[in-house]
């Protein structure tokens, strides 16, 4: 049975028996973890097999977990530095920045798929210009070419790690004061301007194999009047056709501030959909989910659920192995001293 274009959350460290049925629903492709749906490594291991448990097909487990303040779990998991920290190290000794954004990406891989996480939405590919706060520091660096050249490294780790990588926010939000979850940015660039910048490290990371990508919440008038990811100008003609992308495409939050502007919830997942994306995703806010498992009436498209099959993680070691790894032991003493 083929994954739905769906992907939903919990409320809570336990499942409820709502969120049981709407897990069970064939619209429904995956589940994203929050900090609140965490209390140990073990728990949440628990908590993964119990939700695959609940049916035949294997639904997508993913997590925010790209490391500084935005790492969803910490007990029991090795706490990761922002990405921008690896960028400071690449101006003093490129070498041992990429040397290390590959353990860093090996780490977060193997301890999520040790319990049962099948990838994070990592890495975040957006330009520093030091004007966005929701990027800051999580961002690499300025300059495009750093960007690229360090995500490549920990896109490597994770693909060691057993976990497929999913770059964000395409086509770059660092460039806008707006944080998208309360309000919709807009970037007055041109095209030749994002291209030059912005759209540097997608497209090399594209060239590399790049699994999936999340669009941002952000309008480009100069481009195209709808946000990027409602727009087929951005995803079907600029990302699929001239950026040959074959991956999959994520919406985000279909609830944050920067959707609203598509319509009530099932009119932003179709638009989203239409627009190019593989899955919709419907986060804090359980209500929302069961609207649009009711009212969302496509089919879901073969070659999205073909995309999003490729997702699963396949793990390199069991929870209760890592401590005993000499590669983890090693990664982990490093990783630590830059945090």
């Amino acid at each position: 049975m083929a994954l739905g274009p769906v992907m939903m959350d919990l409320r809570g460290t336990q499942l409820q028996e709502d969120e049981r049925d709407m897990l069970r629903h064939p619209l429904t492709g995956g589940l994203i973890f929050f900090s609140r749906n965490f209390e140990s490594a073990q728990q949440i291991e628990e908590l993964a097999k119990e939700i695959h448990a609940l049916q035949k097909r294997r639904l997508l487990i993913c997590v925010d977990h790209e490391g500084g303040r935005v790492q969803r779990f910490r007990e029991g998991f090795t706490v990761l530095p922002p990405m921008r920290r690896f960028g400071e190290i690449y101006g003093e000794n490129r070498k041992r920045a990429k040397r290390l954004a590959e353990m860093a990406g090996w780490l977060m891989a193997t301890e999520l798929n040790a319990v049962g996480i099948d990838f994070s939405f990592a890495p975040v590919l957006d330009l520093d210009f030091g004007v966005s706060e929701v990027i800051g520091d999580r961002s690499f660096h300025r300059d495009p070419d750093v960007v690229s050249d360090l995500a490549h490294s920990l896109i490597i780790g994770m693909k060691k790690g057993g976990m497929a990588a999913t770059g964000k926010h395409f086509p770059g939000h660092g460039a806008v004061a707006a944080d998208s979850h309360v309000a919709l940015p807009v970037d007055e660039r041109s095209l030749a301007d994002i291209r030059m910048d912005d759209l540097v490290p997608f497209e090399r990371l594209v060239e590399y194999g790049l699994a999936g990508i999340m669009p941002a919440h952000v309008r480009y008038p100069r481009v195209d009047e709808a946000p990027a990811g409602f727009s087929r100008v951005w995803l079907q003609q600029i990302l699929r056709k001239e950026l040959n992308f074959q991956g999959v495409i994520f919406s985000d939050d279909l609830t944050m501030e920067g959707a609203t502007v598509a319509g009530d919830i099932v009119a932003r997942a179709e638009v989203a959909i239409d627009a190019g994306c593989d899955m919709a995703l419907v986060c804090n806010n359980s209500n929302e989910v069961a609207r649009l498992l009711d009212g969302y009436r496509r089919e879901p498209e073969p070659t999205s659920m073909l995309r999003l099959a490729r997702m699963h993680g396949k793990p390199v070691l069991a929870r209760t192995a890592l401590a005993g790894d000499p590669r983890w032991q090693e990664s982990t003493e490093a990783i630590s001293r830059l945090v």
